[in-house]
């Protein structure tokens, strides 16, 4: 993780140093519609909500996020809403929304700002981003040293323990798990642990039932989902004997709205990742 720690540091002498960036002040959009949840938390951290008129139904934190006005979902929102919020910015990302959408977008001639990280290190830019696109570079620096500070101390925790081997389970049926351009993949490693899957090619492939056995998991993480944290079925997995994981007792479920979106959420996924891999670690 040193390429994480230096090119960290790298964006935080930028921020420093920043002083408007490339968007003069009245080139910076005063009305964003953001369809991306991810993108909607880091402005409201930044404290950007004032330009922001418009989310997903998906956009559901913080809490404040809800007197927003809607414009659908995800993969095809409302293209009547979002032309009547009168928006000089929309927030999308092709991992989510799609390529019909980036076209009518275009058509509209409405600009659009992709983001689409894959690393941590990513998320980080993101978040500069989108404080430059606010007007809120000064929010920048705090929140993400706020941010690697956490991941830093969640390094020094695990690092003394051996690496279990982690399955993370995105989806059941079909068996979708983390893969090699996933950001979880990262997060397991940063977490203290090596995920089976991270030489799968792709963000989040399928994979089989028969290639997690072979892969014989130390521990398996099921990731909850929707508005009430819906967990996965544990008793399919309990049922596996033969992996490690399941003898041991280690079938562990968690919040997936932390380590799904790469908000600023997604440190505290780590200290939750962290925390199941290695229980020890945190007394």
């Amino acid at each position: 993780m040193r390429r994480f720690g230096a090119f960290l540091a790298c964006l935080l002498l930028l921020v420093g140093a920043s002083h408007g960036g490339d968007l003069a002040h009245s080139a910076r959009p005063q009305r964003i519609v953001s369809l991306v949840p991810s993108a909607t938390e880091i402005i409201y951290a930044l404290g950007g909500q004032e330009r922001l008129v418009g989310v997903t139904d998906f956009c559901d934190w913080p809490p404040q996020v809800r007197e927003k006005p809607r414009v659908g979902g995800m993969v095809a929102p409302n293209l009547e809403i979002i032309v009547a919020l009168r928006p000089d910015l929309v927030v999308a990302t092709s991992e989510g929304n799609s390529q019909e959408t980036f076209e009518q977008l275009k058509r509209l001639n409405i600009p659009v700002f992709a983001v689409n990280p894959h690393r941590l290190s990513d998320v980080m830019t993101v978040i500069a981003q989108l404080g430059e696109l606010t007007g809120r570079q000064s929010a920048v620096g705090p929140l993400v040293e706020s941010l690697v500070r956490r991941v830093h101390t969640v390094e020094r925790a695990v690092r003394p323990y051996p690496r279990p081997k982690v399955l993370y389970v995105l989806w059941p049926e079909p068996l979708i798990v983390p893969g090699r351009e996933g950001l979880i993949t990262e997060l397991i490693e940063l977490a203290g642990g090596a995920s089976v899957t991270a030489q799968v090619p792709a963000s989040y492939p399928r994979f089989s039932l028969e290639a997690v056995a072979a892969r014989s998991p130390e521990v398996i993480i099921l990731a909850r989902h929707g508005g009430h944290g819906t967990p996965l079925a544990r008793a399919p997995w309990e049922r596996l004997t033969t992996l490690p994981a399941v003898r041991a007792g280690r079938v562990h479920s968690v919040d997936g709205a932390y380590l799904h979106r790469y908000g600023p959420r997604v440190v505290d996924g780590l200290e939750m990742l962290a925390r199941v891999i290695h229980p020890e670690a945190f007394p």
